[in-house]
């Protein structure tokens, strides 16, 4: 690793359909327990996939006001909460003193789905004067960063990114960047996301990415299983609060873990599927674990990106043994959206605190619905029962249509 300022993760805010809220989230990760269940948001009837990993029992007036509910679409309002729920847990006070370098970089790859369609309902029903003047700010993707900045009164860099299913993988690193190369001393850092709608789920489904295991909708994200036939889509934020690691001790704060390393890389072959030999994959990992200055074989666990779709997993699979030859078969690899679907642009920030936690706690998440292993995915897939292990170093890895791909990895903190 390079002599720049380290970086460490000191709060992670979660909002699932696991929970609302980090130790809800984790604590049913490590019960094994599917979010995925029929979708309540609207009728799904005519749907081809009628079921979701929801978030249930979220209500944004436990953290914004009534007046300003209307301004933000359901995305922003995650961002939200799982942002207080990320400073609550690191403890981090942004005031006069620090406001001026403590940034927000949250992203979303959808953004305001649920409001868009709404305000275009309207356009069609009623004409442009039925257009709300909220309309833009609470559908576009920066606002939710833009948000957390004014309600944190966070001054520092404020970005916003839109890669996809990488979206928030991308947010993290290059928050990370931020924080080492001193441009902030810390950063709130992640995505969210709230794409179960109509046109979201119809569009997605129309590609034939989705599961369409109606008649058990909690087995249907069984990534590596032989019978997975598409991903779960999921709602919901993952946050973390990325700290300067001398700061971070000087106020005494609780470290999860050290992020040592970021890596980026394109497929630069297709709009939605992977390339065939892995290499876009292979490329971020190594790069990642260069970045870090680390041998493959210092890492210990990686959560992968695991979507449950036929041709992903296994070319995942396939990229792993060939970043880390020998060593690939002593890691445990687990997927976590077959607890929690697949939640687009959130789910590299939500993976990421997963990651941390599972470094911090000793405990590896399982991977559910693991019932008939594909021969072509043959590693150690911690299948359907969480496990206790030591830790030394975890990798996270978040691949997007249009070929972009991003990897963290994060090591226990020592000293």
């Amino acid at each position: 690793m390079s002599a720049e300022r380290r970086v460490v993760v000191t709060g992670v805010g979660l909002i699932s359909a696991l929970g609302v809220g980090t130790r809800e989230t984790w604590g049913a990760l490590l019960g094994g327990r599917s979010g995925v269940a029929p979708i309540t948001h609207f009728d799904a009837s005519q749907h081809s996939t009628r079921f979701a990993a929801e978030v249930k029992g979220f209500d944004p007036l436990r953290w914004v006001e009534k007046k300003e509910v209307k301004k933000m679409d359901r995305f922003i309002q995650f961002a939200v909460a799982a942002s207080e729920f990320a400073l609550a847990d690191s403890g981090l006070v942004v005031d006069e003193a620090n406001a001026e370098q403590v940034g927000v970089y949250i992203g979303s790859g959808i953004g305001g789905f649920s409001t868009i369609e709404r305000e275009h309902e309207a356009l069609l029903k009623g004409g442009p004067r039925k257009i709300s003047p909220f309309f833009i700010p609470a559908s576009i993707v920066n606002l939710a960063s833009g948000w957390v900045s004014i309600r944190t009164g966070a001054k520092g860099p404020n970005s916003a990114t839109c890669t996809a299913c990488t979206t928030s993988a991308h947010a993290v690193g290059d928050s990370f960047r931020l924080v080492q190369r001193g441009d902030a001393d810390a950063m709130i850092a992640g995505g969210s996301e709230a794409a179960i709608t109509p046109l979201g789920v119809g569009g997605f489904a129309a590609m034939r990415a989705l599961s369409t295991r109606n008649d058990a909708p909690e087995k249907a994200s069984r990534p590596f299983d032989r019978d997975r036939d598409g991903f779960v889509i999921g709602e919901g934020a993952g946050i973390l609060v990325l700290e300067e690691l001398e700061l971070a001790r000087r106020r005494g704060a609780r470290i999860y873990c050290e992020v040592i390393g970021y890596g980026m890389s394109a497929d630069a072959y297709h709009i939605t599927a992977p390339c065939e030999d892995g290499s876009g994959a292979i490329r971020v990992m190594q790069r990642t674990l260069k970045d870090a200055d680390v041998a493959p074989s210092t890492v210990d666990y990686i959560n992968c990106h695991g979507t449950s779709t036929p041709v992903g997993d296994p070319q995942e699979v396939k990229a792993i043994k060939a970043v880390f030859g020998d060593h690939a078969r002593r890691l445990a690899v687990s997927s976590t959206k077959s607890m929690t679907g697949h939640l687009l642009g959130a789910a590299g920030g939500l993976e990421a605190g997963i990651t941390a936690l599972a470094i911090h706690e000793g405990m590896l998440p399982p991977t559910i619905n693991l019932e008939n292993p594909d021969p072509a995915c043959d590693l150690d897939f911690v299948p359907n029962r969480a496990r206790k292990a030591e830790v030394r170093s975890a990798l996270t890895n978040s691949f997007g249509f249009g070929g972009t791909n991003g990897a963290l990895l994060f090591k226990r903190f020592e000293g």
